[in-house]
């Protein structure tokens, strides 16, 4: 079953808190989980990046919005329990989430100089079914695609052995070649036999990977024979090892292909958003325009001050 959204767990949540009376944000995941029929793999996903399981932190943005909205009450730190606007408005539940947005629409803050800091407070867009982290992530990943698109736009802007050069260089920043002085070669454009550039894995260059790179529009496909010519091109190198780039796509006879291939060849095949991947992630080219910080409480610190009895 589907992760539910923090929109979708507002009203088990409250009404999880009138049956049990208070509970902490942990408590929660157990007893949701179950109404919703979750299974354990479910419950731990973790959101891309790894910061972070995905169910937990819509709990904890359920329970931000029934707080914000006044429907809950925080006896303590880390605590909720529901109030008698909260258990009013339980008897028509369907009426609970325009409740909310009725009572963060009235929080927004007009223009005025002065603002209180319950003002500044207020969250943007509080009808999305996303949390706050969640739409963090949607806009660092299509960030991240506009950039892809960029760095494939831009490899079809240079010549074929500019390419060439890139993937070689690509393959050295990933690590291949190591400390070993001129472990990348571009090889000649004339009777090159179908390589186009060489890693060295050793100093005295027993161990090789040959590199194909093919830069072709975004809209076409390497086919089969292709991978076929790249092999038969490895085995007259006496190679077994080979990568085969391409700014573009890989048909399925391509895939299947490679992967059926017996261990004494091994033919690794990345295409367009793969490559633009591993140049993002590499930092081939690239430069960082912008580091963003997100904290959290620390929970150890603050449990260290004593609650209000």
């Amino acid at each position: 079953m589907p992760i539910p959204k923090h929109d979708e767990l507002r009203v088990p949540v409250l009404q999880l808190l009138e049956k049990k009376g208070t509970l902490n944000l942990k408590e929660f995941v157990t007893p949701l989980a179950e109404r919703f029929r979750l299974t354990e793999e479910e419950v731990a996903e973790m959101y891309p990046s790894g910061n972070g399981q995905i169910f937990y932190d819509r709990v904890s943005w359920a329970l931000s919005y029934l707080n914000m909205a006044g429907l809950l009450e925080k006896p303590r730190r880390g605590v909720y329990q529901i109030n008698e606007k909260g258990k009013e408005l339980l008897k028509t539940p369907d009426k609970v989430d325009e409740y909310i947005q009725k009572q963060l629409d009235s929080r927004e803050p007009v223009k005025q100089k002065k603002q209180t800091t319950k003002d500044k407070l207020v969250l943007d867009d509080s009808r999305s079914t996303f949390t706050p982290q969640e739409k963090l992530y949607a806009s660092f990943s299509n960030i991240r695609k506009s950039v892809y698109a960029e760095i494939l736009a831009t490899i079809l802007s240079k010549t074929p052995f500019e390419f060439e050069r890139l993937v070689v260089m690509l393959l050295q920043k990933m690590g291949y070649g190591g400390e070993i002085k001129n472990s990348g070669l571009v090889t000649q454009s004339t009777n090159d036999g179908g390589i186009d550039g060489i890693i060295k894995e050793d100093v005295l260059g027993f161990g090789r990977i040959h590199i194909q790179a093919k830069r072709y529009k975004l809209d076409s496909s390497i086919s089969r024979p292709e991978i076929q010519k790249f092999v038969g091109a490895l085995a007259v190198a006496q190679s077994n090892k080979g990568v085969f780039i391409t700014t573009s796509s890989f048909s399925p006879g391509a895939i299947e292909y490679a992967n059926s291939l017996n261990g004494s060849t091994t033919v690794v095949l990345i295409d367009g958003k793969a490559l633009a991947e591993y140049i993002y992630d590499f930092g081939l080219g690239m430069q960082v325009e912008q580091t963003i910080e997100i904290k959290r409480l620390d929970a150890d610190f603050w449990d260290g001050f004593k609650d209000e009895p």
